[in-house]
């Protein structure tokens, strides 16, 4: 019996292991092809798929200069919306989430109802009224219309709300009125270390949002020198006479970059910051 129980789960964890490894391969396989085409010209990546560098890297790197492509201005303009986004985001949504988590009042409820209902509605379908809206502002071609929506983040507060649920202690909320610390002062010196897990989580969420959001600046931005990173690779599509893959292939692999980092240097907190948020009592 002994053996057996040991042969069965020495199978089950090789045919774990061996998923694990099948999706690791799903994952890597695509964003290593990616770097490897950014060093390859447009002729060698039309000859077929290669796993081994190329040459090119340079000259794929002068041709997206020479289209007139401010690759680090674009890279500027993606980390300012990125890092503002996150702050934003991560800020209010907690601080909104705070107040439907501790306080008792009339319409809480329905008001977390209606975040959800916000949260199922994509914002293709609501992008023509929001440009005209911040059109008659006068708003348009900056970057507030990025930026001002996520004060009210939905799909932030969702988050926020559910992971507060399982970590708030009220006892301890109401030892610090008791002491004379203002609503605030709890928020922030009390319940904002308690959540920093979550709001890494979160953050590092809005950051790769932020980051590859393409179709909001595209309606939005109409002045060359605002266009995030997305935004000016996309334009080495337009050329009517040669398509430059590999130019594209290293513009994309460009803005991948800052994600990898951010994961790696943060991803441990992505684990518990989700576990967390799916723990109720």
């Amino acid at each position: 019996m002994i053996n057996k129980y040991k042969f069965g789960t020495f199978v089950m964890r090789f045919f774990v292991y061996a998923l694990l490894f099948i999706l690791l391969l799903i994952v890597i396989v695509p964003v290593w092809l990616l770097l490897v085409n950014g060093t390859r010209s447009t002729t060698e990546i039309n000859q077929g798929i290669s796993l081994l560098p190329s040459t090119h890297m340079i000259e794929n790197y002068k041709l997206l200069l020479a289209k007139g492509l401010d690759l680090p201005k674009g890279f500027a303009n993606s980390l300012f919306l990125a890092v503002t986004s996150t702050v934003i985001t991560v800020y209010f949504s907690f601080l909104t989430a705070y107040a439907l988590v501790v306080y008792t009042f009339r319409g809480r409820k329905q008001i977390s109802n209606f975040i959800i209902v916000l949260v199922m509605i994509p914002m293709q379908l609501t992008i023509l009224g929001f440009y005209k809206f911040m059109a008659n502002l006068g708003l348009t071609d900056t970057y507030f219309p990025l930026l001002l929506p996520l004060i009210a983040n939905a799909g932030g507060t969702f988050f926020a709300k559910q992971y507060l649920e399982s970590m708030v202690i009220q006892d301890l909320i109401d030892a610090a009125r008791i002491d004379g610390a203002s609503e605030l002062g709890i928020f922030h010196t009390i319940m904002t270390p308690l959540a920093i897990p979550g709001m890494i989580t979160l953050g590092i969420f809005s950051f790769v949002y932020s980051w590859n959001n393409f179709f909001t600046p595209f309606i939005m931005l109409s002045t060359r020198s605002k266009f995030t990173l997305p935004m000016l690779v996309q334009l080495m599509r337009g050329d009517a006479y040669r398509t430059e893959y590999g130019a594209i292939y290293l513009g994309l692999g460009l803005t991948i970059i800052p994600i990898i980092i951010v994961y790696a240097l943060a991803s441990r907190y992505i684990i518990s910051g989700i576990a967390m948020g799916a723990i109720k009592e």
